[in-house]
């Protein structure tokens, strides 16, 4: 199964008769999510302006602008070449009647998801491209506006058309659009004072995971979870067929959390929905509970094209738990467990758990045997140390949570988890990868160095050191942009901050120019636009150089960034239903609460630095402490 390809009308290209050379360029606006074309000819401009409508979430737009630059009076005329066909190697399309002018096609895709299953349908409106578009003798500028609308049911479409037809027709199109996706910028807003390539960089990634997450106030759209190349590629056989991968929990979702907690609950919705599909999965493999698929697409059943992937890289059910842990911590939305499906999940997934793993009678501890790990050049391992810790966070949480909600779960649970091997060198002082690892041994990607972070697995400053050390010495140079970040994070951790700089800087070499789109790896190979190797970058910032920390009671901080950056500004930093800033240099901290909970019987929050002291935070204050290690917490 594949994302289906649906043609669109958008695309054009300007042509300008009888113009020598004109001069091109081409424009991506991230505070206004419009892409623009422009042609500067002797005595005009014209441009064409793309974009997805941020509140209208089944709009898309396009616009060509003419606008006389000198005193002229004679018609201007450009020439439209449309690339739209409206036909799809996916999609069983016909037409039907004309709607308030547009055209409109509709049907089901080809195939369904699994033998059985539903046909997904769908349903087009789009303004007609005319040939050409001419500016009158006696005007000095005009625009023309094209609409698409698309969505699962005619009426809906037929309702997001009219809509942007009353804005068009008001002139508010665009200004409607810009100010919906400038209030989400405005809340969702990164800044450093910093090399421009980083600042641009970071920009780049905000601006792309941004693009992918449902709007604000759009409780019944239906979000299908976010794939490594985005929503605009996954067709057969590239960009991993737009399928959802551990990626999104694991490398998108901490940075969304912080800063879009309402997208991550659509994330964590999406596991919700496909939990029949990850129980069956479990049962045609012999084990109880949930398992996720390494590759998942609609109904939450395995839809990788090479069974060894959904077979042995299970650590992908404990990755989705560890989301769903870090959402409460950051929330405490008990609702999304009690009542709409996440204690369920939670539950499956730690039956998953115990019903994988068996009893070493030699070394009195529970095994998980036969797994690929994260590392993808080794396969049928023993004790993969990321999947043995991150089963243990897994049912640790869920004995947690179970208690927090008086619900009831077994014992067994915590007793499975303090007693799950994951493999530790005393002498050598690291984790070995697996059982049988041996030190030198090439690495794809970040694996053992995940367990310092996000698993936050308890060890000493000097394993943290030894891991980092051993792995990044073996860690493939060509493998996934992500894979770097983790260990700037490492670093950052330890207060080696030039070591941490070497590492994020290689993350450069996966950002192709102008307009900083990620490739998969170094050479340009795999996904495009991987948004994967975007999210490990931002946790870098967000994780790395603040020092956050999301724990049971308290969000941690202990900034640190390499000297040529001066200033971190964090805007809109979500916990516990409150909205924090926080403004971060070499020499203080300064926290404002923009915004409080509107729990009425939840205690404000206070900052608390190692040092002891205590410093309260409410609505509209601003505290200003020495930049030091320290904690965002309720107040007793």
């Amino acid at each position: 199964t594949h994302r289906a390809h649906l043609p669109s009308p958008l695309g054009l290209r300007l042509a300008v008769p009888g113009t020598d050379g004109p001069a091109h360029s081409w424009t991506l606006d991230t505070w206004t999510g419009t892409f623009s074309h422009t042609i500067q000819c002797p005595g005009y401009t014209a441009t064409h302006q793309l974009y997805a409508h941020h509140s209208l979430v089944h709009l898309m737009a396009s616009s060509v602008t003419i606008r006389r630059l000198d005193r002229s009076t004679h018609p201007i005329t450009l020439q439209l070449q449309s690339l739209f066909v409206p036909q799809s190697q996916d999609l069983d399309l016909a037409p039907g009647p004309d709607f308030q002018g547009a055209h409109y096609i509709h049907g089901r895709t080809l195939l369904p998801e699994v033998e059985g299953g539903p046909r997904p349908a769908i349903h087009m409106l789009w303004t007609p491209i005319p040939q050409s578009l001419t500016l009158g003798g006696g005007e000095r500028e005009r625009c023309w506006e094209f609409l698409t609308a698309v969505a699962e049911d005619e009426e809906e479409a037929q309702r997001s058309y009219s809509a942007g037809l009353s804005l068009a027709a008001a002139g508010s199109l665009l200004r409607s659009h810009c100010r919906a996706w400038a209030a989400l910028r405005r809340e969702c807003s990164v800044e450093l004072d910093g090399p421009p390539p980083l600042r641009q960089a970071l920009q780049g990634c905000l601006y792309y995971l941004l693009s992918a997450l449902p709007p604000r106030d759009s409780p019944g759209f239906l979000f299908h979870g976010i794939s490594p190349g985005g929503l605009s590629n996954g067709a057969r056989g590239e960009d991993y067929w737009g399928h959802v991968f551990w990626d999104m929990d694991t490398w998108m979702f901490p940075s969304i959390l912080l800063l879009y907690p309402e997208a991550a609950r659509a994330m964590l919705q999406y596991r919700i929905r496909t939990l029949d599909g990850a129980r069956r999965n479990a049962r045609e493999q012999g084990y109880e509970g949930a398992k996720f698929p390494w590759e998942s697409a609609a109904t939450g059943r395995e839809v990788c094209p090479e069974e060894i992937y959904g077979a042995q890289e299970i650590h992908v059910t404990g990755d989705v738990l560890v989301a769903f842990e870090q959402y409460y911590r950051t929330t405490q939305d008990r609702k999304l467990f009690l009542e709409d499906g996440g204690w369920e999940l939670v539950e499956a997934v730690a039956r998953y758990w115990c019903s994988r793993m068996v009893w070493s009678e030699e070394e009195q501890l529970y095994h998980i045997r036969g797994v690929m790990p994260p590392d993808e050049y080794h396969c049928q391992v023993d004790n993969s140390a990321y999947t043995n810790a991150v089963a243990r966070r897994s049912l640790n949480f869920a004995a947690d949570i179970a208690r927090d909600l008086r619900l009831p779960a077994p014992e067994e649970w915590e007793e499975r988890a303090g007693k799950i091997k994951v493999p530790f060198d005393e002498e050598r002082k690291y984790h070995p990868e697996y059982d049988g690892y041996s030190p030198g041994e090439p690495v794809k990607q970040a694996d053992v160095v995940l367990l310092g972070f996000p698993l936050m697995h308890p060890m000493s400053a000097e394993v943290r050191r030894n891991d980092l050390e051993m792995y990044e010495a073996v860690t493939d140079p060509a493998g996934p942009a992500m894979t770097w970040s983790m260990f700037a994070v490492g670093w950052l951790e330890l207060k080696e901050l030039q070591r941490a700089r070497i590492q994020l800087e290689k993350c450069f070499s996966n950002i192709t120019e102008p307009f900083k789109v990620w490739t998969e790896n170094s050479d340009g190979s795999g996904a495009v636009n991987f948004l994967t190797g975007m999210g490990g970058f931002l946790q870098a910032v967000l994780f790395g150089f603040t020092g956050f920390r999301i724990t049971r009671s308290s969000l941690l901080f202990d900034p640190a960034f390499p000297e040529d950056i001066t200033k971190l500004k964090v805007s809109g930093v979500s916990y516990l239903g409150n909205k924090l800033e926080f403004t971060i240099t070499t020499e203080e901290i300064r926290v404002e609460v923009t915004e409080t909970s509107r729990d009425p019987l939840a205690s404000p929050l206070e900052a608390v630095l190692e040092s002891g002291q205590h410093f309260s935070l409410r609505e509209g204050w601003s505290i200003s402490f020495p930049t030091a290690p320290g904690w965002i917490q309720r107040s007793p």
